[in-house]
């Protein structure tokens, strides 16, 4: 088995080379099939070569957290291996780990962000020392259904590594739930000040949810969606964090105030600093040193569609993933009400078939938006519907399925910065684009 094991890594990266050459594919997902069956059980021969394993999972933000991971423990330092692009389903996992392990070397960790569902599938076969979990909204459901089966999925994962630390979102009713494990550390917020003319009503996106027992939770504060400061009269309570942070939110930028210490985040919204708050956690349960989190938290660069400036035509261009009416939510409020807008909405098994999440995001803020919005995508027609009850006059939409014809419209017809949200796979088809580049 370990002839297969060694002949997989080596075709792996013959692939790797060939669709380089091709550009046929971005090799995220496909090259882990091809691993897979050749070498069913890739991930369990993988786990001498990696002294310490990190997992990030959860609803929304595992992508940007598990990137922070790896970017302070690289630049500590460290040997990593992750999951940069986000590719985060089995064959994804094993595609990234099969490109990026060298058998002749051993690594002082990997950092790989799992789909909430494969994660118990990735822990039957990969040893686990840390996970953490960011939070859980309701996403996908025709994949997950609701957030109880969504939390089943990881705790089916927690319940096969006994001794596994749990760094958990204390802010999060369901995640701070999580049983099991050999260890549990929280983080949590604070408080959330803002500065720069922000509104603090702007980052409480309502979500109705009540406790494990049945009963209403009722919140002392509550920040966005479920998270917050919340007790039950059945005795259940946010549990204490070990890592607390007062937020302060910039228009560019934001700062944690953990524990008395100060970190500058290069990233925007209360998210991103959920995000930040518990990359740093973990980071510090690893004896990370502070002064060198802050110094390389400057340096650290988003994944594509996270948040990312790139250039189109020369015009700036920030692309932020969309894919449920919470994430969403928190990205609206972001939007430049003066930049030209493409909303590309698709549906396919990545994105999750069921598009009903349109109608529960409020894309009414975007409703004054001062330019015309140009949709696009397999489902472009619903988010044209979408926007007309949103209160965009019809003249104000402008319908382009294909998602090439919409970029290159739109980089033609806007004068001014450019804003496109896109789906998952709306995002890997943008990654490709030649004219979409880094200034």
């Amino acid at each position: 088995m370990k002839g297969k094991f060694l002949f997989s890594l080596f075709l792996a990266k013959a692939i790797k080379l060939g669709l380089n050459i091709t550009k046929l594919s971005a090799g995220t997902s496909i090259i882990g099939k091809i691993v897979l069956k050749i070498c069913p059980d890739f991930l369990f021969h993988t786990n001498k070569y990696i002294k310490t394993k990190i997992n990030v999972t959860g609803t929304n933000g595992k992508t940007t957290t598990s990137g922070l991971i790896s970017h302070l423990l690289k630049e500590s330092g460290s040997s990593v291996i992750n999951n940069e692009l986000g590719a985060n389903m089995i064959q994804g996992v094993v595609n990234a780990i099969a490109l990026q392990l060298n058998p002749i070397k051993k690594y002082d960790y990997s950092v790989i962000e799992s789909d909430e569902a494969f994660l118990e599938v990735i822990y039957d076969k990969f040893e686990a020392d840390y996970l953490l979990v960011t939070n859980l909204f309701r996403d996908q459901l025709d994949r997950y259904g609701e957030l109880a089966t969504t939390k089943k999925f990881i705790q089916n994962g927690i319940d096969l590594k006994p001794d596994l630390t749990l760094i958990l979102n204390a802010d999060d009713p369901l995640v701070s739930s999580f049983t099991g494990g050999s260890k549990h550390i929280f983080y949590g917020v604070e408080e959330v000040n803002y500065e720069d003319g922000l509104n603090p009503s702007d980052s409480q996106t309502e979500e109705a949810f009540n406790c494990l027992c049945g009963k209403p939770l009722n919140y002392d504060k509550k920040f966005y969606a479920q998270q917050g400061h919340y007790s039950c009269s059945c005795g259940y309570k946010r549990p204490e964090p070990k890592y607390n942070a007062v937020v302060t939110l910039f228009k560019d930028h934001s700062v944690l105030n953990i524990n008395g210490e100060e970190f500058e985040v290069p990233l925007v919204g209360l998210f991103n600093a959920y995000n930040t708050l518990g990359a740093i956690s973990l980071c510090k349960e690893l004896g990370l040193k502070t002064e060198d989190i802050q110094n390389n938290l400057k340096t650290f660069k988003v994944a594509f569609g996270r948040s990312e400036v790139k250039y189109l035509n020369g015009k700036r261009t920030l692309i932020q993933l969309i894919k449920n009416p919470i994430g969403a939510n928190e990205v609206l409020k972001t939007v430049d009400l003066d930049s030209s807008l493409l909303i590309i909405i698709n549906d396919n098994y990545a994105d999750g078939r069921d598009v009903s999440w349109l109608w529960d995001a409020e894309f009414e803020r975007v409703g004054v938006n001062k330019h015309e919005i140009v949709v696009s995508g397999t489902r472009a027609n619903d988010m044209a519907l979408r926007l007309k009850y949103a209160g965009v006059g019809a003249d104000n939409i402008k319908v382009i399925s294909d998602i090439e014809k919409a970029v290159d419209y739109i980089s033609k017809s806007a004068d001014n910065n450019i804003t496109i949200l896109p789906t998952y796979t709306a995002l890997l088809k943008l990654d490709k684009m030649k004219n979409l580049k880094r200034k």
